[in-house]
């Protein structure tokens, strides 16, 4: 649970991979952001086509607090998650419709002003390196760009996930309850409570 970007897209055939590589490298330098590169280069005449090799190429980058962010593609250039697609390659390539296209990431805990820099350099990226680029972000930032709208967001799904904990850790089943019954109940009252 938490606010989180859900992003999905194709490289474009006439951008350069490494170039684009080398700019996010330098923008999460400059951050002090810890960063991870896989295939720098995609293959001849690979971009486009529905089938694809095992190799992840792009990169990934992980802001403090942040799960990665992913800019990582299958071989024919559609964005791709590289922890679901590892998944999905180990266990016999089960469930096609399960695949991988498109990427998330959890900012909730890295907090509002991290998220919009990722947002922002989701935008910067998507416009310079992809041929199509979708988005959803729980925080309305990307669709929006109004930054009040991101910090309200972002307090209440913590007063959300605030409540919850603390709903968790006060839990007392009532007799005969299952924990997942229990558990069950308290997000219904934190959820009743938010509406009010």
């Amino acid at each position: 649970m938490g606010l989180s970007i859900y992003y999905s897209g194709r490289f474009n055939p006439k951008a350069s991979l490494i170039e684009m590589i080398d700019e996010v490298k330098d923008i999460t330098e400059t951050e002090g952001w810890k960063y991870h590169v896989f295939e720098k280069e995609f293959k001849a005449k690979a971009l486009g086509k529905k089938t694809f090799d095992e190799d992840v190429y792009g990169i990934l980058f992980s802001p403090p607090g942040s799960e990665p962010v992913t800019l990582c593609f299958l071989s024919n250039g559609k964005l791709c998650n590289p922890f679901i697609y590892d998944y999905w390659l180990k266990n016999k390539k089960s469930e096609e419709g399960f695949l991988i296209e498109g990427s998330f990431t959890k900012t909730q805990y890295a907090g509002v002003t991290v998220h919009i820099k990722v947002i922002n350099l989701l935008r910067y990226v998507s416009g310079k390196y992809f041929s199509e680029f979708n988005v959803n972000d729980e925080s309305k930032f990307w669709e929006t760009g109004d930054e009040k709208m991101a910090r309200k967001t972002f307090k209440e799904w913590d007063a959300m996930i605030d409540g919850f904990a603390d709903a968790l850790e006060n839990l007392e089943p009532k007799k005969g309850e299952t924990i997942e019954d229990a558990i069950l109940r308290v997000a219904k009252k934190v959820q009743k409570r938010r509406k009010n």
